[in-house]
């Protein structure tokens, strides 16, 4: 089904508010996911503590050595790149609080040397040694910086005690690049694999947490499916929690990967919303075809994946990324990964 004229002026309207929507979260309550409920702990952060991020990424490398701001393009790089990024922790002061409604919390601070080609999953693996890892996904129209400080702000907000890292791809960072984000998400799976597998194989690793969100929920689950077939149980073994946020996902293209990747399928924690405003923009442009991530919980439930369904919990226009701005659905991934980390 094709959009008409009149669905295509309403798409660019919504893309044009796209761009300088906020979320207002105003909730209360728990999300449900079938298990527990409760919020987040208050316990501080191993990044709170050690303000450093791994990155992983496919983009090209600013150039100086190390890289000056803003670090990595949009452009493809060749091949896998790898860096720490030194993260500028948010005041906890009350005046830092109030600060931060109007400037911003996590940012980024300096960004170490770039080691490039076929050691650059080695040197990742070696930076996370003997701790469990969370790699941060980005999904459409983000910059290196804003996928860094999510990639922060989530680790932070879920109170996570291992190693937090972000895989970042080459997205173009604009409203009207959706075609040229999605092919370099796919166009990054071999280098997302490569990384999984590096560090899956390493000796005395953690466990490999994953959360991913909007278009990178389809390179996430691309790599995965990928990873089982050509590094077999042991590597998907040390997977622990998969959260897809928000996946945007054509609902049979995602039924047909869950389905490939059979009993690693309940690893997998789908946070839903049916009144997700940017997931119903890319439905209407992909000709229709509702996405995973604001399917019935119904439907994703029966392909034996775990759902928290946060449709009541929205509080702004596009109810997109909940599992940044709500302390409830935030609370799902630290459940998730809690369960990941026991082997659940």
């Amino acid at each position: 089904m094709q959009p008409s004229d009149a669905t295509r002026r309403s798409l660019l309207r919504l893309l044009g508010l796209a761009g300088a929507a906020t979320l207002s979260p105003a909730l209360s309550g728990c999300v449900m996911d079938g298990l527990a409920t409760g919020t987040v702990g208050e316990t501080q952060s191993a990044l709170d503590v050690s303000p450093v991020l791994l990155v992983a990424t496919t983009r090209r490398p600013a150039t100086g050595s190390p890289p000056k701001s803003p670090y990595f393009g949009s452009e493809r790089g060749r091949g896998l790149s790898f860096a720490e990024a030194r993260m500028a922790a948010p005041d906890r002061s009350l005046i830092g609080k109030v600060s931060a409604v109007v400037g911003g919390d996590w940012g980024i601070r300096s960004v170490g040397e770039v080691t490039s080609g076929p050691g650059a999953a080695a040197a990742f693996a070696q930076s996370a040694f003997g701790r469990d890892v969370l790699i941060y996904v980005h999904g459409y129209r983000e910059s290196f910086e804003s996928a860094a400080i999510s990639a922060a702000r989530l680790s932070d907000g879920i109170r996570f005690n291992g190693a937090s890292a972000l895989f970042t791809w080459p997205s173009a960072a604009a409203t009207f690049d959706y075609g040229y984000d999605r092919e370099s998400a796919l166009w990054s799976r071999d280098a997302f694999e490569d990384l999984l597998k590096t560090l899956a194989m390493t000796p005395s690793g953690g466990r490999i947490h994953i959360v991913a969100h909007s278009m990178g929920t389809l390179l996430t689950l691309e790599t995965l499916r990928m990873l089982r077939v050509e590094a077999g149980e042991a590597a998907v073994a040390r997977i622990g929690a998969v959260v897809l946020a928000a996946p945007d996902i054509d609902i049979d293209l995602f039924a047909n990967g869950v389905e490939r990747l059979g009993p690693d399928a309940k690893r997998i924690t789908v946070i839903s919303a049916t009144n997700d405003r940017a997931l119903e923009l890319s439905g209407a442009i992909a000709g229709g075809v509702v996405r995973a991530g604001a399917a019935d919980r119904e439907r994703l439930e029966a392909l034996g994946v775990r759902v928290a369904d946060a449709s009541d919990y929205g509080g702004g226009l596009f109810n997109h990324d909940l599992f940044l701005s709500n302390r409830e659905v935030q609370a799902v991934v630290k459940r998730a990964i809690a369960r990941g980390s026991s082997g659940a």
